[in-house]
């Protein structure tokens, strides 16, 4: 299995300070250190507060897996990220 980067661009029903205190959280980054997951970069949309992104790198699928993880679910919602306003994209270093 190679390594892979994940994207993932999606809506926010709070600030994105809000958002970004649950996605910085010891919590958060713990079960994302559990995983594998590097967080490479988040960020706000320029042109549209409600749009936010995070680009993560893992083995091949971790992203992913914990992305369809239920209790990753609950912290992700909890967060303000709105769970089906998500446009996921994976990439590959060949």
């Amino acid at each position: 299995m190679g390594i892979e980067t994940t994207i993932f661009d999606f809506k926010i029903s709070k600030t994105f300070e809000e958002w970004a205190a649950v996605y910085d959280s010891e919590e958060n980054q713990a079960m994302l250190k559990a995983s594998g997951i590097t967080s490479l970069y988040r960020g706000l949309n320029k042109e549209d507060s409600t749009r936010a992104i995070v680009l993560f790198q893992a083995e091949e699928g971790v992203a992913l897996g914990m992305w369809s993880d239920p209790e990753a679910k609950v912290m992700i919602e909890s967060s303000g990220h709105i769970y089906d306003q998500t446009t996921i994209s994976q990439w590959i270093n060949s």
